[in-house]
């Protein structure tokens, strides 16, 4: 006679349902939330003592959150296209805006994480920018092996009609900031939370989902109503640390990297006035960005998926906002490298803050084996189970973020080891000096720590690939260095 687990079993063959779900709870679903250049400056990473985003912390809460979590690239393309298909800037070659994901060899036909997951079959869906501002819609699309599923609406920032701010951001229409729109409901952010709610409420019950939410704030122009800015009373603002002549021990190179760029640097706000602003809009629209983060989470307990969803939030790099006299990203340094980087649902331990090195290039090996779809050959990053177990677990390497062709940051839990294309480096203790104020790599009693970083550079350090345009840095012919196809004159070089 059949017992009850055996004929259960068969009754699951003939209505063409999985053996495995007899024995085994549903796979996890998915909630994949990326936000844009968002730095350190959460609540739960203490980037910035006001800081409040308490949807993103209440993420964290329940899961895993990792405080040394570092960006392969501080940019958005080559960050978001390392991130989806595994492999470092330094393999694929793709360090600019352009060329899109799909347009080098080494992805052309890669197997991405989302495809990774539609094979293992998730249904798979995408809303916002989680590839580099739609380059996915863009790129011509192969129907047998189609991004996603389903791709929703990618709507792009409002802009007011005149710029908000005049003096200090220069004429690039993105160097903006201020209170707009009145209605949140206008705003980017609110619309592509909507597009994922609605995701959310549809996702097929005969399918596990992944479903990806890219944000856009609070990547300029840091736009938000007025509430928001309440929030963070200029009067009591505190200003990010900035040291005087903080570069004066800082290899002229490190110049090379962002050497001409729409971000304005330090002394033009400071000499505008607008220093203030800017670091009061960029908190007001990180903490509206969670506002919407809190909507798609609660749509996840509202339609009862909460409790076997694995939600991942991270942001695809940081920015500057003073710190080594700067705005914006384009360097090797902590507050454009370290983003945020949660993990929390079925699996995971609650409560817990890992202190190891983490790479979101880690994130696909990760997903790869708590949903136990088929590996894909060759990713470079390494899972992160050992750490959402037990974020005390060993992890035998740093992470390792790339700004063009040879350039280079080793960061470990005590150091950050900078080298640059021209053989200059740069080495900070983290834990004593966490705003990288002193360079110690000339220091004789760290040379051991220097070669213990050195070894972890790129063994696969690929030029810039063809096609590749903005915010890209190369060597010419006759050893001049080249920003965006114009050759540099160190005699400009000016703070």
């Amino acid at each position: 006679m059949l017992n009850r687990r055996t004929l259960l079993a068969l009754l699951l063959l003939l209505a063409g349902c999985p053996v495995w779900a007899a024995d085994k709870p549903a796979r996890p679903n998915i909630l994949f939330i990326a936000i844009d250049d968002q730095n350190d400056w959460v609540g739960c990473l203490k980037g910035h003592p006001q800081a409040k985003t308490p949807n993103l912390d209440a993420v964290a809460a329940r899961g895993t959150n990792f405080a040394n979590a570092h960006c392969q690239a501080p940019l958005c393309n080559p960050s978001r296209t390392s991130l989806m298909f595994g492999l470092r800037p330094s393999t694929t070659g793709v360090h600019g805006l352009l060329p899109g994901p799909r347009a080098v060899a080494a992805t052309k036909d890669r197997v991405s994480l989302p495809q990774a997951l539609m094979a293992g079959g998730y249904w798979t869906y995408s809303c916002g920018k989680i590839y580099h501002d739609g380059a996915m819609r863009k790129a011509p699309k192969d129907k047998n092996a189609p991004e996603f599923d389903e791709v929703g609406p990618a709507p792009a920032m409002p802009k007011p009609k005149e710029k908000i701010v005049k003096a200090g951001a220069g004429n690039h229409p993105l160097m903006d900031w201020g209170v707009f729109p009145d209605d949140d409901k206008e705003q980017a952010d609110w619309k592509i939370a909507d597009a994922a709610i609605d995701a959310l409420k549809r996702t097929p019950k005969e399918k596990p989902f992944f479903v990806a939410c890219g944000f856009r704030l609070p990547h300029v122009p840091c736009f938000a109503s007025q509430k928001w800015f309440d929030m963070y009373p200029e009067a009591s603002l505190q200003m990010p640390p900035v040291l005087a002549n903080d570069r004066a021990d800082v290899p002229a190179f490190a110049w090379y990297l962002h050497w001409s760029l729409p971000e304005p640097r330090l002394s033009a706000l400071v000499k505008a006035g607008e220093w203030k602003s800017l670091v009061r809009a960029y908190l007001a629209c990180t903490t509206f960005m969670d506002s919407q983060i809190g909507r798609v989470v609660d749509t996840l307990k509202e339609t009862g998926q909460l409790d076997n969803t694995i939600i991942v939030i991270w942001g695809d790099h940081g920015w500057h906002l003073g710190e080594k006299g700067i705005t914006g990203k384009n360097t090797l340094w902590e507050r454009s490298t370290r983003v945020p980087l949660v993990f929390a649902g079925p699996g995971i331990t609650a409560g817990q803050t890992c202190k190891r090195p983490a790479e979101l290039l880690d994130i696909y090996p990760t997903l790869v084996e708590l949903t136990g779809v088929k590996k894909v050959d060759g990713l470079e990053g390494v899972s992160l189970v050992p750490q959402l177990k037990d974020a005390s677990a060993t992890r035998d390497r740093p992470a390792i973020t790339t700004h063009n062709q040879g350039n280079h940051t080793v960061r470990s839990e005590h150091y950050r080891y900078i080298r640059y294309a021209d053989g200059s480096e740069e080495l900070y203790d983290m834990q004593n000096d966490p705003n990288e104020w002193k360079n110690l790599a000339k220091d004789p009693r760290l040379s051991t720590v220097v070669e213990d970083h050195r070894k972890w550079l790129p063994k696969v350090d690929v030029p810039a690939a063809p096609g590749s345009a903005s915010r890209v840095l190369t060597k010419g012919e006759n050893g001049e260095w080249i920003w965006e196809g114009k050759v540099i004159n160190p005699k400009a070089l000016e703070e």
